[in-house]
């Protein structure tokens, strides 16, 4: 039941990992895992193996998510916009109660003082203002961009592909982040996607596996450095890290939700309010589920 469930959380977090503006670190919270998530990634093989029966299923499902379903989300995106972002603000609003729980978690059973909780609500201002600026980041970038023709293989191409997926990954680790976000506005992200499909064509296999290679390389270092820095913050900070996340999804719910007056009729409100319901549903129980450390 457990390796399922963490199969099915990878397939959502490496669907939302191909969308630009979708964070899979948010996910990654949303299901209650972000913890166990920052410190399976490490280069020490021992613990990934001690560690396998949360890293694999999880890794198995994330390849599962950008390989066969990142076409199906963005036909959802592109049918069902309105849907789509409702169901994903329901997933961030679901798990906000959890995050708030370790915002405000102490070792012992003694209170916050007052002076820690305004440092922690400065942390989550700092959050939600960071999250909101980025968006806007993001108002000025075209996202239907893609290429038909795989560009030729240069050292020059090479080496701006690694930096974009290091760059990307280490964003990717921030909940609210949107890593797929930072290679679109690096120019990378239309040859990344062109080049998935190009894997599978005979003609161009080769091809495509060399573009794609430094991006998995960067994409892998950016992981461990961006993890490494999380498990630091967690360590020395744990309250005024959560704090600074809970702003980070505050902000993601705000930027996700639509603007309602584009429900302009019974069936779109319908739909996006049991959209709505349905993250939420799917964000909690997950955490319901999750299994006690």
């Amino acid at each position: 039941m457990e390796i399922l469930r963490l199969i099915l959380i990878g397939i959502v977090i490496g669907m939302a990992n191909v969308i630009p503006g979708v964070s899979g670190g948010t996910l990654a919270v949303v299901f209650n895992i972000y913890d166990k998530f920052i410190n399976a990634i490490t280069l020490n093989v021992k613990r990934i193996i001690a560690n396998r029966k949360f890293v694999f299923p999880l890794l198995i499902g994330m390849a599962i998510g950008v390989l066969l379903f990142s076409k199906l989300i963005t036909v959802l995106y592109g049918r069902f916009p309105i849907q789509t972002n409702f169901f994903f603000t329901g997933l961030i609003l679901g798990s906000m109660p959890l995050i708030f729980k370790f915002m405000l978690k102490t070792e012992t059973e003694e209170k916050l003082s007052v002076a820690k909780k305004i440092i922690i609500f400065v942390c989550v201002l700092a959050g939600l203002v960071a999250l909101l600026f980025f968006s806007s980041l993001e108002s000025n970038v075209d996202k239907s961009q893609m290429i038909s023709v795989l560009p030729p293989i240069s050292v020059g191409l090479s080496a701006k592909i690694f930096f974009a997926g290091l760059i990307g990954a280490i964003a990717m680790i921030i909940p609210g982040i949107s890593g797929s976000l930072l290679m679109l506005i690096l120019g990378v992200y239309p040859i990344v996607m062109s080049s998935i499909p190009a894997l599978f064509d005979s003609e161009t296999m080769f091809h495509a596996f060399f573009l794609l290679l430094p991006n998995g390389i960067g994409v892998l270092l950016g992981l461990l450095i961006g993890a490494q820095i999380v498990k630091v913050l967690l360590r020395i900070a744990p309250n005024h890290t959560y704090a600074v996340i809970f702003g980070l999804l505050c902000g993601s719910a705000i930027t996700l939700i639509p603007d309602f007056s584009v429900i302009n009729g019974f069936l779109i409100g319908i739909t996006s309010f049991i959209s709505l319901v349905s993250g939420m549903a799917m964000a909690y129980f997950s955490a319901k589920l999750a299994p006690e450390e």
